[in-house]
């Protein structure tokens, strides 16, 4: 088992984001996952991400709050405990449209070619 206490989780800064603090909860440390890393994104009212791509798929956990996803010009508002999976390219923006942060965990693999 590979331990890490919400206390040690360390921040990191995610591309083409706005008004979020991400915090990475499992991922890129000796003993963790191999596969994926976790990490918990906290966003402020008006934050969000996007519009863009990953050539990976990502999985969205909205924990508290609600979070507006948009694909294709289709907006889908996500509540506490809703998740989605956006696919490899798929173009998608976030975007807190609540006056409360909306915290959300984030499932993404690792890039090609890394080694934990």
């Amino acid at each position: 088992m590979h331990l890490k206490r919400f206390s040690q989780a360390q921040p990191y800064d995610a591309p083409n984001h706005r008004g979020v603090v991400g915090l990475r909860l499992q991922g890129f440390e000796p003993g963790g996952p191999e596969n994926q890393w976790v990490g918990l994104s906290q966003f402020l009212p008006g934050g969000g991400a996007g519009p863009d791509s990953t050539p990976f798929e990502k999985i969205y956990v909205v924990l508290d709050g609600e979070m507006t996803v948009i694909v294709d010009g289709v907006e889908t508002v996500l509540v506490k405990h809703d998740s989605c999976t956006i696919a490899p390219n798929e173009i998608r923006e976030l975007v807190n449209q609540r006056n409360d942060v909306c915290t959300m965990l984030v499932v993404i693999p690792y890039p090609a070619g890394h080694k934990s």
